[in-house]
């Protein structure tokens, strides 16, 4: 549980973050403490799995690169070793089980492991697929992206506050 201090931290944090050459001391002095104290206990948060990431959100399309959704139905007997394989590539940003129906044939093993994709170039989203299948004997089901939508949600971590600083 975030004591109310990291819980202040944290949502000074999200959503904004300061583009100048000492970023942590100009939020430490926002909140009245020291530029140390904020990095440890952001190390804290992370090191004890409060927080699972901190770093910038990129539209990576922007430079040229994609991200891809993409699945596979796994047998349960397998599971591990395909999410070993696909942790040890490097394209693969991150995989999770998710139960959801084989999008053709009702009735199929379900879609269960669930990945994205981050590339450098669009060209070589069918290579990585490729070579998923290659090496797990699974088909890939790819969904690119057709639209983005930009949500936005913030909600607040301590009663009576705002969330973000404004």
């Amino acid at each position: 549980m975030l004591s109310p201090d990291d819980a202040r931290l944290v949502g000074f944090l999200h959503g904004g973050f300061p583009l100048s050459d000492r970023p942590f001391a100009d939020v430490a002095a926002q909140l009245g403490c020291g530029e140390d104290v904020v990095i440890e206990r952001l190390q804290h948060l992370l090191a004890h799995g409060d927080l699972t990431r901190f770093g910038p959100l990129f539209q990576i399309e922007r430079a040229g690169g994609r991200f891809v959704l993409a699945a596979m139905a796994v047998p349960e007997e397998r599971f591990d070793a395909v999410a070993a394989q696909l942790d040890a590539m490097p394209e693969v940003a991150h995989n999770y089980r998710r139960e959801s129906a084989h999008p053709d044939r009702p009735g199929a093993t379900p879609l269960n492991m669930w990945f994205v994709l981050a590339v450098e170039s669009a060209e070589q989203i069918e290579p990585v697929v490729t070579r998923i299948e290659a090496e797990t004997g699974l088909p890939v089901y790819a969904f690119p992206k057709e639209r983005e939508f930009f949500v936005e949600l913030k909600l607040p971590l301590l009663a009576g506050e705002a969330h973000g600083h404004r």
